[in-house]
């Protein structure tokens, strides 16, 4: 739940900085940028934490390094293409298909109790997916939506 952290401290200190800077709260803004920040943070772990991601991905797809890095490219990319108004809708339709895909990682990755930071079977395993992940799942889905393409 770290990364929520950076999501919603993200959209608090955006809507501060655009009251004190602006005279109002700027929802739109700050919403996206919570999103725009956790996406391209979520990217950058992808090539830290390359291996142990590499072992979430079903035994059954090939080539598990390229698509590592391919998806860490694709948030940043998703988390410039938030900010960027024009491209801010198919951006965030694209990103809530991305984050359905990537659930199937996750699953595979609790029940096999895979530790992403350690490349290594210490995880927490199911407890995880059903108190942190699906929740967080959830939170990121709407959040995309609202933000991306409700208040359009």
């Amino acid at each position: 739940m770290k990364l929520l952290t950076i999501l919603f401290g993200t959209f608090i200190l955006a809507l501060l900085g655009t009251l004190v800077f602006q005279g109002k709260a700027d929802f739109l803004f700050s919403g996206n940028l919570g999103m725009a920040v956790f996406i391209i943070f979520t990217g950058f772990s992808h090539f830290k934490f390359q291996k142990g991601m590499a072992m979430m991905i079903p035994d059954f797809i090939p080539g598990k390094m390229f698509w590592v890095y391919f998806t860490g490219v694709l948030e940043i990319a998703a988390g410039i293409g938030l900010m960027i108004p024009s491209f801010r809708e198919i951006t965030a339709v694209l990103l809530i298909v991305f984050y359905v895909l990537v659930f199937i990682a996750n699953i595979n990755s609790s029940r096999k109790k895979i530790n992403i930071f350690k490349a290594d079977y210490t995880g927490p395993g199911m407890r995880y997916l059903y108190f942190q992940r699906i929740p967080m799942q959830i939170i990121l889905i709407v959040w995309t939506w609202y933000f991306g393409i409700h208040l359009q």
